[in-house]
């Protein structure tokens, strides 16, 4: 039960944890004994056990076992601070319910009177259902000295129990007690109630916060406070994304007079720059057929529109979601309806365009030559990309939000299929660290995510599941390295949200936080479903609050979460509820039209310690690095675009149009256009979303394809 001291196992779920761990650590560092048998990844990261298995937006907590090699602990390690084994031996004495509840109370009776003048947003512990605040100070010893409150006397002894077992401590004692702590007090569902244990690793994680910030001065992200009629924000980054969020309301009215002139219905991805999005959310007030989502509902959504009359859809997207929209309106039957994009160039993807290469075809080439291959192909993928796949191994489309149950549901109707996933390896690598941590996991918990598989299944499908190893995008490569450890440093009690195409540090801070009910892995859709879930918590309370979310994604969503938040905000005439939205763009990506006060003068600094330097125009957030907190493929969609292919619509200008229409393909794919072949591995997607089992067309493929 003891690794080395500094490294903790426990049992459910299972964690490591180090004095300090930074995506430098290693099996090495930690000498982990050779019976340890901890995967590792591309990532320097220490590669955790995932603590929860991710269904879209739903994550369920999933246990782990411990091997006979490292067995739980029934107590905290005999390393841990004498005060917290002092706390568990007086719980231990006690086996009574009520005189827990007793103890417990007494531990809130003796904590400090909290100034009023304290209990304010800064010293509040996010995601507790009860009022919490705590506070840290160093003593002239360099030791921690806690204090903390709540309006809930049983929380406010939970409060109680961290203050007593973690003051007097060492800043580095205090960031190494153990999550499990909680669970060594035996207090019994009906005192820990799942709230309250939340909120009770919650104030712990507000605790580790408040230390190294006494140590240290912690990173500070650009970020946008929303309240129900203000926007206020934090930095150049943030200023530009909160530019156009109050948009021109004359252009505003020229273009939804255009649309509805014109009976043009209009498709834009949540990742459109925020001065288009301001202006389309505005217009969609005077014509309903305006609709902003992500890549897979933009293709349902026009073939509503064409039922609805419209003649002509503007697709505000990257190409392959023009494609995929004019491909499905085809399907649906609407083939006079025409599609225009924003460009006459190219619209590209660099996920997209990895899955075009002769990497990946080699990639699929490999799994044509194996038995019962199946290919689950993400949807952000052009149609030839689906169409050629498919001509080599059966291919159905996945999305973000329903990849893990496709790929489970492939293994359960074809038991000794191999499933290859593309093209991107982010997702791909998260998946697989996902499946290795429910192969330890109780059958029940398996159950209750697909129930046809065991933690058998699971570990007996391991070998079998492939994905591809260099496909990323570029907005979600930013959210690693120095990004994820500024995350983990400055906002590890903030409410997390984390795209599933993110590096595998953001994936697993994320998968942590929601352990504590304070994180989502999962689509845009699913991310804006989270905010708006925590907004509507906080104004089911009477007392005023503030919430701190990281935005793990794409930075144009935030015109959709502003809307969204102000919406619920206005509705329920709150002003004492706030939303700040922070945006971790890593200190290199970040521009201004300033960059230096001098050529030989230290870059400029933002609120909070950012540094500023040189890089793209208009605060699109690009580092030299790699990585963009914004895609420079979408801000090709611009409003001068979009209404300059409006204008043109229905006059002689229209000819120009040619080449705004989605890529015209003349390659045929086994007797069939790319158009047709690229929809079939849609439409097994379809037939999967409607039935919740594969077609049996994809699985006599599967099964028959040699």
């Amino acid at each position: 039960g003891n690794l080395e001291n500094s490294v903790q196992v426990r049992s459910s779920p299972m964690i490591l944890q180090a004095p300090s761990l930074t995506t430098g650590v290693t099996r090495q560092s930690l000498k982990l004994p050779a019976t340890f048998h901890a995967q590792t990844t591309k990532s320097r990261q220490l590669p955790l056990q995932v603590e929860d298995v991710a269904t879209g937006c739903h994550i369920r907590r999933c246990a782990v076992r411990a091997s006979a090699a490292v067995q739980s602990p029934a107590g905290p390690s005999s390393s841990a601070p004498a005060s917290v084994q002092k706390l568990v031996t007086q719980f231990s004495a006690v086996s009574d319910a009520k005189e827990k509840a007793k103890l417990l109370l007494e531990f809130a009776k003796h904590l400090q009177p909290f100034p009023e003048q304290d209990k304010v947003a800064v010293n509040r512990v996010m995601g507790c259902t009860a009022q919490v605040w705590v506070n840290a100070k160093l003593d002239s010893a360099g030791r921690v000295q806690f204090n903390g409150t709540s309006d809930s006397e049983l929380t406010r002894g939970l409060c109680g129990v961290l203050v007593a077992a973690l003051s007097g401590l060492t800043p580095d004692e205090v960031l190494q007690v153990d999550d499990a702590i909680l669970s060594h007090l035996n207090l019994g569902p009906a005192i820990l109630a799942p709230s309250r244990a939340n909120g009770f690793a919650n104030m712990l994680e507000t605790m580790r916060r408040r230390t190294r910030a006494l140590l240290r001065q912690l990173p500070r992200f650009p970020s946008l406070l929303i309240t129900s009629d203000s926007l206020q924000p934090q930095g150049t980054f943030a200023e530009a994304q909160a530019q156009y969020l109050r948009p021109d309301q004359k252009q505003v009215d020229r273009l939804a007079s255009l649309f509805h002139e014109k009976s043009i219905g209009v498709v834009a991805h949540f990742y459109m720059d925020p001065e288009v999005q301001g202006v389309l959310s505005s217009a969609a007030e005077q014509w309903p057929h305006i609709y902003i989502s992500d890549s897979l509902v933009m293709a349902d959504t026009a073939v509503k529109m064409a039922k609805e009359g419209c003649k002509h859809i503007a697709v505000l997207g990257v190409d392959f979601m023009s494609e995929n929209v004019r491909a499905i309106l085809d399907e649906a039957g609407y083939r006079d309806v025409k599609v225009y994009r924003m460009s006459s160039q190219s619209i590209g993807c660099s996920l997209a365009e990895a899955a075009e290469s002769e990497k990946y075809n080699r990639y699929l080439s490999e799994a044509s030559t194996t038995p019962n291959s199946m290919h689950v192909v993400y949807i952000n993928t052009s149609l030839l990309t689906k169409a050629t796949a498919n001509s080599l191994v059966p291919t159905i489309t996945c999305t973000s939000s329903n990849v893990v149950q496709t790929v489970l549901q492939g293994f359960a109707q074809v038991p000794d299929a191999t499933v290859w996933y593309g093209p991107d390896t982010y997702m791909g690598r998260n998946l697989a660290q996902l499946f290795t941590s429910l192969a330890s996991a109780s059958d029940e918990e398996v159950a209750a995510l697909h129930p046809a598989h065991s933690a058998a299944s699971i570990q007996a499908l391991l070998p079998r599941f492939k994905y591809y190893e260099d496909g990323t995008c570029i907005v979600h490569h930013i959210f690693g390295g120095e990004v994820c450890e500024m995350v983990r440093e400055g906002y590890s009690d903030a409410f997390l949200t984390a795209h599933f195409e993110v590096p595998g540090e953001m994936f697993t801070l994320a998968m942590q936080a929601k352990r504590r009910g304070m994180g989502v892995v999962g689509s845009t859709s699913n991310i804006l479903d989270f905010i708006a879930s925590k907004v509507t918590e906080a104004l089911s309370r009477p007392h005023a609050d503030r919430l701190q979310f990281v935005l793990g994604t794409e930075a144009g969503m935030i015109t959709s979460i502003v809307r969204k938040v102000q919406g619920l905000l206005s509705k329920a005439g709150r002003s004492d509820v706030e939303v700040e939205i922070v945006f971790p763009v890593s200190s290199k990506a970040i521009s201004t039209s300033q960059q230096r006060t001098s050529a030989a003068s230290e870059p400029l600094q933002l609120p909070g310690g950012l540094a500023v330097v040189p890089g793209p125009a208009s605060g699109e957030g690009c580092s030299l690095e790699g990585g963009c907190a914004a895609c420079p493929y979408m801000r090709m969609n611009t409003l001068a675009a979009l209404q300059g292919v409006c204008e043109k619509i229905g006059t002689p200008g229209e000819s120009l149009l040619g080449g705004h229409m989605p890529r015209p393909y003349t390659e045929q794919i086994n007797g069939n256009s790319v158009a047709a072949a690229g929809c079939v591995p849609i439409l097994h997607m379809r037939d999967f979303q409607r039935s919740k089992k594969l077609s049996d067309t994809l699985v006599a493929d599967i099964t028959s394809r040699e």
